[in-house]
């Protein structure tokens, strides 16, 4: 066998596996999973132990944790200054110690907010969650009227525009999107 034909079919089957091994790297944003959904917190029922105070009997409610923003500091503080002669000459280097400090630059927030039941979380009322959401660039999988992780990816990235970093639903986000209805004001 020609050798141009061995290094040319070399060439080939090492082409073609670089190919396959990194298409299967490749994921794009709708594939990748949004880990951050997995780790959500539960909804709890006003009556649930841990629900925040005051709520309204038969209500739900997510939370949004946000932790404290925390800077350490080291500062070297002079002790004793350096002993240097006239001519620059050094007797005595400066004798330092380290101080570390942390300081707090933003407190801890938790946030508690309204949010739909679990007996409203049906199938057509998420399948109408995924398109709201997909209309609106938010949500990139298919329809599919289950609540997975790129749902909450989904719900996340809508309401963080509003300043709420959770994949629960809020109760004010679903109104926006209008899959609930809005409470009129009785006079």
């Amino acid at each position: 066998m020609p050798a141009y034909f061995v290094a040319r079919s070399v060439f080939a089957v090492t082409a073609l596996t670089s190919t396959l091994c990194l298409s299967g790297c490749q994921q794009t944003i709708a594939d990748a999973p949004y880990l951050a959904a997995f780790s959500e917190p539960e909804i709890l029922r006003a009556e649930d132990a841990g629900a925040p105070p005051g709520a309204r009997p038969g209500s739900c409610w997510g939370r949004d944790v946000t932790p404290a923003v925390v800077e350490t500091v080291s500062e070297q503080i002079m002790v004793q200054p350096p002993e240097v002669l006239a001519d620059g000459t050094v007797l005595s280097p400066g004798i330092f110690r380290t101080e570390t400090q942390q300081r707090i630059l933003k407190e801890r927030r938790e946030l508690w907010f309204e949010s739909p039941c679990e007996e409203i979380w049906t199938e057509e009322f998420t399948a109408s969650l995924q398109r709201a959401l997909k209309v609106r660039g938010h949500y990139y999988g298919p329809v599919t009227g289950t609540r997975d992780g790129r749902t909450r990816a989904a719900i996340r990235r809508y309401q963080n525009t509003g300043g709420l970093d959770s994949a629960i639903l809020s109760m004010e986000s679903a109104r926006r999107l209008g899959l609930v209805a809005v409470p009129r004001d009785t006079v």
